[in-house]
C-alpha cells in the first residue's frame, strides 16, 4: 500500500510505501525496486518498524507513472494490492505494480 502526498512547492509526489507484517509474515527485509531505482536490487531496504511494518518514502516526478515490485528476503517477489494498476514485466506471467502521480 502506498499513500500520496503532492508538495505544493515541487513538482514532486511524497510517495511513502508500506508492506503490512500479515502480509510478509516474519520478514527481515524487504526492497522495493522499479523503474524510479533502475530496478536495482541493491537498493536501500525499507525501515522495519516495531510492529512488524515496513515503509519507505521516496519524492517521485509528478505526472508520471512508475513500475515497481518489492523483493521480500532478496527471494521472493510481490505485488502492491494497491497499486493504481498492473503491467506485464518481460518475465511471461508476471505483472508489475505501477504508482501513477
Amino acid at each position: 500500500m502506498f499513500t500520496k502526498k503532492y508538495l505544493k512547492t515541487k513538482p514532486v509526489c511524497k510517495v511513502t510505501f508500506k508492506v503490512l507484517k500479515k502480509d510478509v509474515g516474519p520478514a527481515r527485509s524487504i526492497k522495493i525496486i522499479g523503474e524510479f531505482n533502475n530496478w536495482d536490487v541493491k537498493a536501500p531496504s525499507m525501515k522495519k518498524l516495531k510492529n512488524g511494518n515496513f515503509s519507505y518514502t521516496i519524492d517521485l516526478d509528478k505526472d508520471k507513472a512508475y513500475q515497481f515490485r518489492y523483493l521480500v528476503d532478496g527471494e521472493k517477489w510481490m505485488n502492491d494490492e494497491s497499486a493504481d494498476a498492473y503491467l506485464p514485466s518481460p518475465f511471461p506471467g508476471v505483472d508489475n505494480s505501477v504508482i501513477a502521480l
